[in-house]
């Protein structure tokens, strides 16, 4: 089942490409940036209050917090980034180059979290890896 969430995640993340190319023509990014997350936010907190996800918000301890709020710093800092990429790059080069969050992550995942790195795995990160640097170079 989580493969399903992820493949909506991944086209929403194709439509957040184009809609934002269209989008960020002629506007500071930054600003950009700042309207999409209120938009983001406005829809992320209805959809918790309307699913009944806002109930448990008082047993979140010190470390939920703390990640949560490094989370969603990173997520912004990532945003800036990206629609600055956007802005000056095309999509199908800047997309894909994002996704090398995904190595990352797996990297990431592997050093911090003590993930197993399996063959199939790292195939899959370094080829991920190799067609971004296809598309930079």
């Amino acid at each position: 089942m989580w493969w399903i969430y992820a493949l909506f995640s991944a086209f929403f993340a194709a439509l957040t490409a184009i809609f934002a190319k269209i989008g960020i023509k002629g506007v500071n990014t930054d600003l950009a940036t700042a309207i999409r997350t209120v938009v983001i936010l406005i829809l992320a907190w209805v959809i918790a209050l309307v699913r009944g996800g806002t109930a448990s918000i008082s047993t979140l301890t010190r470390t939920n917090w703390i990640f949560l709020i490094l989370s969603g710093c990173a997520t912004g800092l990532s945003w800036i980034c990206y629609f600055k990429a956007l802005q000056l790059g095309e999509v199908s080069k800047v997309a894909p180059v994002d996704k090398l969050s995904v190595a990352f992550a797996i990297i990431l995942a592997v050093v911090f979290l003590g993930e197993p790195l399996t063959i199939k795995t790292a195939i899959g990160a370094l080829l991920i890896l190799g067609g971004s640097l296809v598309l930079i170079f």
